[in-house]
């Protein structure tokens, strides 16, 4: 029986410190990420209490629809776990289906913030309405970004495997998308805390 032939994995290059380079350079991106979701919750904790005319927190955030959608992103988190240990495992399918639970997940976390932006806008809340309101949907807006783009690197993931290009032994790729994967998990949680848990 002819056996599928698969991609060797990629030679490690280690740093002086012995950690892998990729790995060290996905560490170095987090900590700008850091930086920079730190100056965008710095402005909003500035700026939330400039409603102008428009309408207030109290007035729009649905705590427990928002708790139910970041309980869903945090699950992402196992998953995402349970695909690098199935990845480790040299079990491709499993870690392919982790990954597309991963991505699903995700994805309902996605449309979840898109139904709650459209609901803050039919309530009169926009970008140009307050100072409030534009540096709600900047934050937010910039996390769901984030969390898109980890979606479709997931999906590559997936792909990558399906055609071969992902060998076995290859577990690296998907520890460094699940860095990120987690990156974002712990952004959100901190958000939710400082945005819809600590009163104005």
């Amino acid at each position: 029986m002819a056996t599928k032939e698969l991609t060797p994995a990629a030679p490690e290059h280690h740093t002086s410190t012995g950690l892998d380079n990729t790995k060290m350079a996905m560490w170095a991106f987090l900590g700008s990420e850091c930086l920079f979701f730190g100056s965008l919750i710095s402005t909003y904790l500035l700026y939330r209490n400039g409603t102008a005319d428009g309408p207030t927190s109290e007035e729009l955030y649905d705590i427990p629809y928002t708790s139910v959608s970041s309980f869903v992103l945090l699950m992402s988190s196992l998953t995402m776990v349970l695909a690098l240990s199935s990845a480790q495992r040299k079990d491709e399918r499993a870690m392919r289906a982790w990954l597309l639970a991963t991505a699903l997940l995700g994805t309902v976390f996605i449309g979840g913030q898109i139904y709650e932006f459209t609901e803050f806008a039919h309530k009169g809340l926009g970008l140009d309405v307050s100072t409030f309101g534009s540096s709600f949907y900047v934050l937010t807006g910039f996390h769901g970004a984030h969390v898109t783009v980890g979606i479709l690197m997931l999906l590559l993931l997936v792909g990558l495997s399906l055609f071969g290009r992902l060998g076995p032994d290859d577990a690296r790729k998907v520890e460094l998308i699940g860095l990120y994967w987690h990156f974002v998990d712990i952004i959100w949680i901190v958000i939710f805390t400082v945005v819809y848990l600590v009163p104005v």
